[in-house]
């Protein structure tokens, strides 16, 4: 918009944060005609959306895909323009490190609860399975508003099920203890299945039947040409098409109620707005809201998060011959440092382009495990590869290295959780022109975040003040 261009738009919403949350909810107030400002803290946009290079071959160095059966992610990569960028994996055949041995992960589960017991022949001890199998016979379990998924699915059917299958599936998720992780919030379906039926067993098979009969061919997961990380660029790049003003380096330190609306004050001053939406992590939300909303700011303040590492190596195809699939998985309770591994170069196609290059990624940390974060690169290098040389025979040395570090990088969904978001969202309703958004709230994955900042805008529109078109009351 040039500078001689009047703007008619009606109202100005302040989104305090640059993630793939702020990010959609300034594109969804923008569509609205909302005049929008978008304040990032860091240098950067796109939070735990981090593309980037080594040795000139463009990866990920935060997450890498996102759920492509909830349609909120890829509705917006093709509104900004990279529909066609979306790729589903070109490999989808992960592996469990699991006793010392790849296997293959077990197929007929929902996040590694069986509905057959035998689907887990080979990944649990006999005397698990026998234990697994006990499921069918003892009585129904009532399951309340809400448990721990991990203390369930043990009481159930062992812990031998929830140590080797369900913690690596939900680690690579949450990087949480399962045993503390709210049932409800991470695996609803699963939640709302063991209300209904008499064992886990029934439960899982009524989700799988509920499956199958909606079966498309749509793939389960997506990444984008170049790595997820493009996503938040293409949103901004149509953010300031559209006109909105994106502003990096500006870190918000208060926020205050006026008679005209909300005032910010950062780095570079105060801002006025008349609605505000903050689609940031839940402890500076939470520092942010203290005098508008202490109720909201202490529910915030109790959100924990996880901390976790990636490490991104690069090798000489000629040196390097990989087990086949897209990675593995590791169970924790085998003692090994990495929990995870990506096999980059088999499981993209954007990532295999260089013919004398291979890529591959490992993952560190957990909830209440935060060595990692007090390594030196070359340390977690070092156990990286040590951990991948036992898994994969892997001994070649890497021509390059990228050491990423998410401190604070995942909410944790404790037992409770569902309870407190509401508790967050009665309190912040209750000041007009507030909402908040981000992944301390409906789910970490990126559809989830974006249905939830989608959410926000939408209430933030309903305040007849910022609807084009009528008055603005609370002027700036």
């Amino acid at each position: 918009m040039s500078a001689d261009t009047q703007d008619t738009r009606t109202g100005h919403v302040v989104v305090v944060g640059g993630g793939i949350s702020g990010l959609a909810a300034a594109h969804r107030l923008l569509a609205a005609g909302v005049r929008v400002t978008v304040l990032e803290g860091a240098g950067r946009l796109g939070g735990k959306l981090f593309p980037g290079e080594i040795e000139g071959v463009r990866t990920d160095f935060g997450a890498e895909s996102m759920l492509a059966r909830r349609p909120e992610g890829v509705d917006l990569a093709r509104a900004v323009g990279i529909g066609d960028a979306l790729q589903p994996p070109a490999v989808a055949s992960a592996s469990l490190w699991n006793r010392g041995e790849l296997v293959p992960m077990p197929k007929g589960h929902v996040m590694g609860v069986p509905g057959d017991p035998q689907a887990l022949t080979g990944v649990l001890s006999e005397q698990g399975l026998r234990r697994l199998a006990q499921d069918l016979e003892l009585p129904r379990t009532d399951i309340g508003e809400d448990t721990a998924l991990g203390e369930f699915i043990a009481a159930r059917m062992g812990r031998e099920v929830v140590d080797r299958l369900v913690e690596p599936l939900l680690g690579g998720v949450y990087a949480g203890d399962v045993y503390r992780t709210s049932m409800r919030a991470s695996v609803p379906a699963l939640y709302e299945a063991a209300r209904s039926h008499d064992t886990l067993t029934a439960a899982v098979r009524s989700i799988q039947a509920r499956t199958a009969a909606t079966a498309t061919d749509t793939p389960v997961f997506a990444g984008i040409d170049g790595g997820i990380g493009t996503l938040p660029l293409a949103v901004a790049a149509a953010i300031r098409a559209a006109g909105g003003d994106i502003q990096l380096d500006r870190p918000v330190h208060e926020l205050r109620r006026t008679a005209a609306g909300w005032r910010l004050r950062t780095d570079g001053g105060f801002v006025d707005a008349d609605a505000v939406v903050l689609a940031a992590p839940a402890w500076a939300a939470s520092a942010l809201l203290a005098d508008a909303s202490p109720a909201a700011a202490a529910e915030l303040a109790a959100v924990e998060y996880a901390s976790m590492s990636l490490v991104t190596l690069a090798f000489r195809r000629s040196e390097v011959n990989l087990p086949q699939g897209s990675g593995f998985l590791v169970p924790p309770v085998d003692g090994h440092t990495i929990k995870a591994s990506t096999f980059s170069s088999q499981k993209w196609a954007w990532a295999d382009r260089d013919p004398e290059l291979v890529l591959l990624r490992t993952s560190l940390g957990r909830y209440g495990d935060e060595a990692h974060l007090h390594r030196e690169d070359a340390e977690l290098v070092d156990v990286s590869l040590s951990d991948l040389g036992e898994a994969t025979g892997l001994s070649a040395k890497p021509v390059a290295s990228v050491v990423t570090r998410w401190i604070g990088g995942l909410p944790q969904y404790p037992v409770g959780h569902l309870a407190r978001v509401g508790r967050v969202r009665t309190a912040v309703a209750a000041l007009p022109g507030l909402r908040v958004c981000g992944a301390a709230y409906d789910g970490v994955g990126i559809p989830a975040c974006i249905a939830g900042a989608h959410r926000a805008a939408d209430e933030i529109l309903a305040t007849p003040t910022l609807v084009p078109g009528i008055p603005n009351d609370l002027g700036e």
